[in-house]
Formats: C-alpha cells, structure tokens, sequence
C-alpha cells in the first residue's frame, strides 16, 4: 500500500513559488549582465596606435642635432676669441687715443711757449729801437756842433729851455746806465732769437709726435673697426647655426615624442586589457554569486580601509659717491700688451654717472675715442675724466659738486659693451699724465672692487 504525503499548506506552497521565482529572477538578471558586459566591451577599447619612428629615424635625427651642436659649439669658440680680440684692440685703441691727446697737450704748451718768446722778443726789439734812436739824435746833435760834445757843452748851447729840458734828460738816460742796452744789444738778440728756435723745434718736435700719435690712432681705429667687423660676421654665423641646431632639436624632439606616444599607446592599450579582464572577472564573479543566491547560496562581503597622508610642512657701504655703480671689467695699468689708463666699470646704458668731489667742468662733449667724454678739473687741482657716455648734463665752465649726477653710461666710442672709463690726472693735466684711479678714490673713502 503505497504511503500518501501529507498535502504541504498553501502558505508554504506559495513562499516555495516565491523563492523559486527570486532565484529565477536573479539568473535571468546574472545572465543579462554577462550579455551586457560582452556587448559594450568593445567601448572600452584603445585608440588606433599612433606613428612608430623606427630606430633609425630617431638615430638619424640625434647624429643630425650632436653635428648641430658641435658646428654652435665651434663658432661659439670663434666667437669668444674673435670678442677677446676685439676686447684687446679696444685697450690699444684706447692707449693711442691717450698718448694722441698727450702729444696734442704738448703741442698745444710748445705753442703758447713759442708765442712767449716771439712777445719778448718784439719787446726787446722795441727796447733796443728805442736806445738806438736815441743815440742817433744824440749823434746828429754832435755832428751839427761839430764835434762829440761834453755835458756842459751840451747843455750850454741848448737854443731854448725845451731844448736844454731835453739834452738834459738824455745826459741823465746815459748817466744811469741806460746805453748798456746798446752795448748788449746783439748779445740778447741772440739770445732771444736761439729761445725762439728752441720753441719752434719744439714745436716742430711736437707736432711730428702728434702726427705720429694721430697715425698710430688711426691706424688703432681701424684695427678696432675690422674687429667689429668680424665679431659681427661671426655672431651673424653663429645665429644661422644656432637656428639650425633649433631645428634639429626639434626634429629629434619630434620622432623621440613620437617613440613616446607609441609607448604610450602601449602602456594604455595594455592597462586597458588589464581593465577589460578585471571587469570580466568582476562580472564573472557578480554572475557566479547570482547563481548561488539562486541555488540558495550566500556570499559575503568585505571592507577597505584607506588613510590620508598629511602634508608636510625661506654689503658693505662706502663714505663717498662712486663714479657709478657696476661691475669692474678692467683695472688700471699693463694688459693685453697693452697700457690701461684708466678703470672700467660695466653698467647698463643709462646708470648715472657722478662726480666725487667738487671742481669746474674742463671739458664736456665729443672726445676722440670715448665718443663723448666729460673732464673736470676739481678743486684740490686732480682731473678725473669720464669716457664713453651715452649722455651729458653738464657744460664746460660749469661749477659742479661732490656727488652731482653728471652724466650716464653709454656705449660711445671704442667699446665693447656699456661701461664708463674713469681716469685721474694729476697737476690740473687734461692729457698724459694719468694715475690709478682705485688708490685715489679709496682716499675719498670710495672702495671699487676687482682692482688691488
């Protein structure tokens, strides 16, 4: 006899059908999201892969940018030197403008000598004019009475008082010793005449020194002229080149950036995969877990953690006013084979340019070889002297003061770059007789640095 099972109740019955239908239901949607994930993978994938240089191309364009950088390197070495020359022909040109001023001082002084001894001369010759006329009337008087007469003779025949007023006074003129400039009359002619000739062979000496001066000057100019000539050449090549070498980095900047994107693409097309299987794995393991709860099974889950990383936690002054303020490119004395006359300090166009004592303006305006120059003759007799200014705010014969901005640097003249020349002369000389500036100004309390 077959055992009958009892009848399950309705409400079991319907909470079995229930479950069934979840777990039904949970499938369906596992399943859905496995198609889903299969469907819009293809989203995710990577762009086409860019351009791939080969190693040649980036090989060629690297050769190509170290030949680039090795022609700059070279003319930049031709530069350098052909800079340091004309730095060299700027000290020489500015020697020769020196001495060619120091001549023209001393033709100038020969000239006012000789101008001296010609106005003695005529002095002396209108003194001796003088004697002789005298003794000549003296003469014609003798000559008329018939016979060299004494004094009383002559004033005894004198016609009238006028008469006897004037042999008087010319007995008193012979008295006093006065016809000895007859008796030395040829003796200071020569001597005046040989003072004249030595004045004029100074002269003469002077102005072959001055020619001679002007003609090393020239001569100077010239060689500073052509040197500018060829730094100008050579920076003009330098430029072609420079740009040349610009090119060529950017080409191999190019196929390098190139080689980048490609690697790039690389390492994205693979984190990409990388994503790709992880999210299918995701799913997979999403499905799987539907499947179980559909079978009745559980999973779990988990927790992160994560934390946050804290952030973590910047002279002395000299007593006067200096000639201007800059860096000393050049200091007094012997360089480059060579004499420097004075000191350079290197300023940018325009910085002023000051008077450290009081004193009057000599001389302001166009000067051989500085372009335009101020010289000031200051009280205590020294001369300083300010070459290559770009302008000029004072006038000769004006009165200056200690510390009076007189001018501003420029980059007139013999120059290779913006700077002042500043000289000290001694004994109130404009020309030829320069000293070391540093020592003098130290003296005003004025400290340059980059000279001993």
């Amino acid at each position: 006899m077959l055992a009958v099972r009892p009848a399950m109740p309705r409400r079991r019955r319907i909470a079995l059908c229930s479950s069934s239908r979840r777990r039904a239901t949970l499938f369906v949607l596992a399943a859905l999201m496995w198609t889903l994930f299969v469907a819009i993978t293809p989203a995710y994938a990577v762009p086409a892969p860019p351009p791939n240089p080969s190693d040649e191309q980036i090989n060629s364009a690297d050769a190509a940018q170290q030949a680039a950088a090795a022609e700059v390197g070279r003319i930049s070495a031709e530069l350098a030197a052909a800079e340091s020359e004309l730095e060299r022909l700027n000290i020489v040109a500015e020697e020769a403008t020196y001495l060619h001023l120091a001549a023209e001082g001393r033709l100038i002084a020969a000239q006012e000598a000789a101008a001296e001894s010609a106005a003695d001369l005529a002095t002396a010759q209108g003194e001796v004019e003088g004697a002789q006329a005298a003794i000549v009337e003296f003469a014609r008087g003798s000559y008329m009475s018939g016979s060299l007469l004494t004094s009383d003779v002559v004033l005894l025949t004198s016609s009238d008082p006028g008469e006897l007023i004037q042999r008087a006074a010319f007995l008193d003129y012979i008295s006093s010793g006065r016809l000895d400039v007859l008796n030395h009359l040829e003796v200071a002619r020569v001597t005046v005449a040989n003072s004249d000739s030595i004045n004029r062979a100074a002269e003469i000496e002077m102005a072959a020194a001055e020619a001679a001066a002007a003609e090393a000057k020239a001569a100077a100019e010239a060689a500073f002229a052509n040197g500018a000539v060829m730094v100008a050449q050579v920076q003009a090549q330098k430029a072609v080149l420079d740009t040349q070498l610009q090119a060529a980095q950017v080409a191999l900047l190019g196929v390098q950036g190139a080689r980048d994107a490609y690697n790039a693409w690389l390492a994205q097309k693979a984190a990409e995969e990388a994503a790709a299987a992880q999210r299918a794995r995701a799913a997979a393991d999403a499905a799987a877990a539907a499947e179980r709860a559909a079978r009745g099974g559980s999973s779990g889950g988990g927790s992160s953690g994560g934390g946050s990383a804290a952030p973590g936690p910047g002279p002395g002054a000299s007593s006067g006013v200096p000639p201007t303020s800059g860096r000393t490119s050049s200091c007094f004395g012997p360089r480059n084979g060579s004499f420097h006359y004075g000191v350079d300090i290197a300023a940018p166009i325009g910085t002023p340019v000051y008077t450290p004592l009081s004193g009057r303006v000599s001389r302001a305006g166009a000067a051989s070889g500085f372009g335009q120059a101020v010289y000031i003759t200051h009280d205590n007799g020294d001369v300083t002297v300010y070459g290559h200014v770009s302008r000029i705010f004072v006038g000769t014969g004006q009165r200056v003061y200690a510390g009076q901005n007189i001018a501003a640097v420029g980059n007139e003249g013999h120059s290779t770059g913006p700077h002042l020349h500043f000289e000290v002369h001694r004994n109130g000389n404009l020309y030829g007789s320069a000293i070391d500036p540093v020592p003098w100004l130290r003296n005003l309390g004025i400290y340059i640095s980059g000279c001993g």
